[in-house]
This record gives structure tokens, sequence and C-alpha cells, in this order.
């Protein structure tokens, strides 16, 4: 390939050299069906080195890479140095993992002791990669890779990022990874069709009457159903979560209204963030949802994880006070995960304690677990909160937890969750039996 545009110091092609060949091996790449791929370089930290020995220390150390890049990529890549301390080499029938392979040999080659005068120095280097997409501008190709290695640079340095994986900022300017900004876009759909649901599974007391119901949030966009574990950590990051739990208070308060009118005096069980616990408005919503629902309170609980309830900062005791000051009830939900401590129970004003499905799952073959099961459940008891069991789904698990003394069962066994206008009648069902 004769290309025009060479770097003086090190042979390899420069920036113009570069995109030339970049354009050619593109036309190659999509006449041929066979991958090409970009991978762009930044040495780390070579400012320093220029401060620290000169420009021409600084030259020495790009020519003695050049030399490590030449010797190890011949015949395999073009090579091209973008200015400064930044090289690019272009890989033609080259996919994602011979990619990944090929950058982690010249990672190692770069890692190798480089001596200027008596010092020795271990250099490392960041470095993109992105791989040419169907009908892609190869400027937008180099633009990718080069975006993919400030990220890695982010990151710290000494690491290989490819396009599609470098955090980007998002609407609310939170920076987040490609597959989470494409999460946030969805969640403001969302929040601007309708796309949002409430559906509700039932908690069963041991005696089979009705304890409440948790109210689960679901995501529907275009038809696409977005679970609960892709949505709500991209809610937590961009702060939406605020939004979606006031959204959740007001519908979850409005469905027991409806539930009380159709005769079943029912709580509904609604899960709050660490988010909307800490915001001073935290209060005026709950108030909100209550005055707009016209739901009695004692039928509003609120499932808050323990080390919320620990939290002592001003504004969150002031909202526990205030939660409980209006006659809504509270529940510590997963309990026995995380910084989980018996000694704090005795402190938290919460009525409903719900074992984590982490204890379930094991039943009953699991001795261990249902020791602890029953220790809990017994300090529970003692303590005048009601105990529950989550992610029940084998009749031989509920049959160990009841043994153990648990009040209520949660769980796939009786019921998954639903939305509201199957809930109605299955209760109603429930009822007849």
């Amino acid at each position: 390939m004769r290309i025009n545009g060479r770097d003086p110091l090190t042979g390899f092609l420069d920036r113009n050299g570069c995109l030339q060949a970049a354009t050619k091996l593109a036309v190659d790449s999509t006449s041929n069906g066979r991958a090409l791929a970009v991978l762009w370089f930044d040495l780390d930290r070579f400012k320093q080195i220029n401060e620290s020995f000169g420009h021409l220390g600084g030259d020495e150390v790009i020519a003695d890479i050049a030399i490590r890049f030449r010797a190890r990529a011949s015949g395999r890549a073009e090579l091209s140095r973008m200015g400064g301390d930044e090289f690019v080499c272009l890989l033609p029938n080259c996919d994602r993992a011979q990619a990944q392979q090929f950058a982690n040999e010249l990672v190692s080659t770069v890692e190798e002791p480089l001596t200027i005068g008596s010092l020795v120095l271990r250099p490392t280097v960041s470095v993109g990669i992105a791989i040419l997409e169907q009908g892609e501008d190869p400027l937008v190709l180099l633009e990718r890779a080069d975006r993919a290695m400030f990220a890695s640079k982010a990151k710290g340095g000494k690491c290989v990022v490819f396009s599609g994986e470098e955090p980007i900022p998002g609407r609310l300017g939170i920076t987040l990874a490609r597959e989470e900004l494409s999460i946030e876009d969805s969640l403001h759909t969302a929040l601007e069709t309708g796309g949002f649901r409430l559906h509700y599974q039932p908690i069963i007391h041991a005696n089979g009457q009705i304890e409440a119901v948790e109210a689960l949030m679901r995501c529907n966009v275009d038809g696409e159903n977005i679970s609960p574990g892709r949505f709500i950590p991209v809610a937590e990051k961009t702060g939406l979560v605020i939004r979606l739990g006031e959204w959740s208070l007001l519908q979850g308060a409005t469905y027991a209204r409806q539930l009380q009118d159709a005769g079943h005096h029912t709580k509904v069980a609604i899960n709050v963030s660490r988010a909307q616990l800490v915001s001073p408005k935290f209060t005026h919503a709950l108030h909100a949802a209550l005055i707009c629902s016209n739901v009695s309170p004692e039928l509003i609980e609120l499932e808050l994880t323990e080390s919320l309830f620990m939290d002592i900062s001003d504004t969150v005791q002031k909202n526990l006070k205030n939660v409980i000051g209006a006659g809504v009830r509270l529940a510590i939900d997963d309990f026995g995960t995380g910084y989980s401590c018996l000694a704090n129970l005795k402190d938290i004003p919460a009525g409903k304690l719900k074992l984590d499905r982490a204890f379930v799952t094991v039943l009953p073959e699991d001795r261990r677990a249902l020791s602890v099961v029953k220790a809990v459940t017994q300090l529970g008891h003692d303590l005048g909160m009601t105990v529950v069991a989550e992610g029940c789904e084998r009749r031989e698990q509920i049959d160990a937890l009841l043994d153990a003394g648990v009040d209520a069962i949660q769980g796939f066994y009786y019921a998954k969750p639903m939305p509201e206008e199957q809930l109605l009648p299955w209760l109603q069902q429930r009822n007849t039996l």
C-alpha cells in the first residue's frame, strides 16, 4: 500500500496517511466481507517524561516504542503515529477476539523496561479498539477508537476498552455505559408514554389470609419488557429513581384505595429507595399520595433496607418520623444480607421483617440456614415484628419456614407478581375458597 504522509521520527504513517490507509482498508473490508479493527494507543504519563527529560528524552521514548511496535506488528498491521505519544494500528481481517489478543501483545511490548540515561522506566499504555461497522465512514471509525482510548485513560490507564463500552454522558449529565445510556433513554420514554406499571405479589399469612401485596415496578417500551435488574440500577445512577419512587407511591396508594372500595382491606407494600429517603421532599410526596388516593394510611406499608433505618442523617430520621406520624407502616426488606446487624433491630421502628431469599432457596436441606431463620424469627417476634420469608417456590421450603415460626410467605409457590386487573379477581377467588 503506497500512501503519502510519513512521521519523520518513527517512519510510521502520519495522521493524514493514517486516514488514507483507513479509507482504503475500509473499502477492502467491505468488498471482501472481512473485519477491520482500529487500535488507538496512548502512552500513560508521557507528559511527565517530557517534563523530566525534555522533548529530546520524550522523542527517544517514542522512537523506542515505535521500534517495539514495528518488531511485533510487522506484516500484520498498518502503523501510524497520530502525534505526540499516540499511535494507531489498522488491522485488516481482524475480529474482536483477534484485536483483543493483538492489543494484549502490544501492551506487553510497551511495558518492557526502557532506559533513559541512568533511569529505567516501565511505561504503560491505554488502548481503545473499534471494529468497522457496515457502511461506516473511516473517519468515524477512527473517532470511535479515539473515544474508547480516552475511556481507558479515564479508568486509570493501563487497560483496553472497546468502542461501545466506554462511559458516555446521559441526558442528565451522568456518565453511563453505552447499554445504560440506551436504558436511560427507554426510562424517559416510558415516563412520557405510560410505559411503567406496578405488578402486585401477594404475601400469604400462615393462617391463609392475605397479609399484604407488594408493588413491583415493571417497564415496557415499544413492546420490549425491560427487567428491574436492568433499569433500576440505571434509575438509581441517574436520579430518575426519585421520580419512579414518587410515581410508585401514588399508584400503589391509589390501588390500595381501589382494593379497599372493593371490600379488600389489603395492605400495599411499596419499596422506597435511598435516593427518595435522603430527599427533603419525600414527606411531601408521601402526603400527596395519601391525599390524592384518599386511602387509609394503615393500608400503606413502605419497605426499606436496614441500612436506611440506621442512617443517622437529620433528613432521613425526620422522614422516618413523618412516615410513622402519618400512620404508614414500615418494613425491613432483604434482612440477613449486606450489613444486617441484630443489635440494630431494637432501634428500628418497623413492624415487619422480611427475610432475604438467600435463606429460603437453600431450605430445607441447609440446616445452618434454617437455624438462622429460627433465631431471627424468634428475635423478630420478641420485638413485636411480623416475619415474612421471600422467594418461596417449593412446598418443602414453606413447611420448613412455617415450622421455624415464620408468619407469612411470599413467592412463586402461591402467586407470581400480577397486574392490578388480575389481582382483584385473584383475591375474590381466594376468598371464596
